[in-house]
């Protein structure tokens, strides 16, 4: 049977690169973001279809897991990708945009990890991935927003992973602590920076998806990854 995957949160980093492992991997992918014009080319890369959905909207997310069922009828794999960092000194701070960060960093994945944990549940089998950063473990100073949203994903996928390993369905959380490399966007090594200082996201993609196939005698629920040169 064909596996399906449905990535939430997807742009031209991270997401991209897993997208483009699973279809080589042979999956049927679902791409899922609030504006869907920059994954046209992604979609022909990886015969993906791209779903607009507001990952904090519950009726966005109940719609395109909707979607993914009369397309697929099941789902292996569901990472999500989505997050809003919020800069500035306390004092300063937006309470509208600290909300907007908390609700799009975490209860946005409590959303999608909600309903993807009950289609899997009904088969029996399934990873739910979720991608933290450096901010998970660790709250810098004028990025407390970013810290609160991913403090509190990681609890989530904590929770999950102690509620659902036993009953066959694999949660994972992977703090992302360092600087992604993505051409793309210009965000590349530095003149006079050490070879391999920013990590590479297809290195990520082959480490999220080595975690998925992990068989159920070793699961990990989470995973740190760094280039050589990042301090701890």
């Amino acid at each position: 049977m064909t596996k399906a995957a449905l990535i939430v949160g997807a742009g031209s980093g991270i997401s991209a690169a897993f997208a483009r492992l699973l279809h080589r991997e042979g999956y049927r992918i679902v791409l899922a973001a609030r504006k869907t014009d920059d994954l046209q080319d992604l979609c022909r890369e990886t015969n993906a279809v791209a779903i607009a959905c507001d990952a904090v909207n519950r009726e966005d997310v109940a719609r395109l897991f909707g979607e993914v069922d009369s397309r697929f009828g099941r789902l292996d794999v569901a990472l999500y990708n989505a997050s809003y960092r919020l800069r500035g000194p306390i004092a300063d701070l937006d309470p509208s945009e600290v909300e907007k960060s908390l609700m799009v960093s975490a209860f946005g994945g409590f959303l999608v990890g909600q309903v993807a944990a009950r289609r899997m549940l009904q088969q029996g089998s399934g990873s739910i991935l979720f991608t933290g950063a450096s901010a998970s473990v660790k709250g810098y100073a004028q990025s407390a927003p970013f810290a609160m949203g991913k403090f509190a994903l990681r609890g989530l996928a904590q929770s999950m992973a102690r509620e659902l390993h036993p009953k066959g369905i694999h949660v994972a959380h992977f703090v992302i602590d360092g600087g992604v490399r993505d051409g793309a966007r210009g965000r590349a090594e530095k003149p006079g920076e050490p070879q391999d200082s920013m990590l590479d996201p297809d290195a990520i993609a082959a480490t999220y998806l080595a975690v998925a196939n992990q068989p159920r005698s070793a699961w990990t629920w989470e995973i740190e990854l760094r280039p050589w040169v990042e301090k701890f």
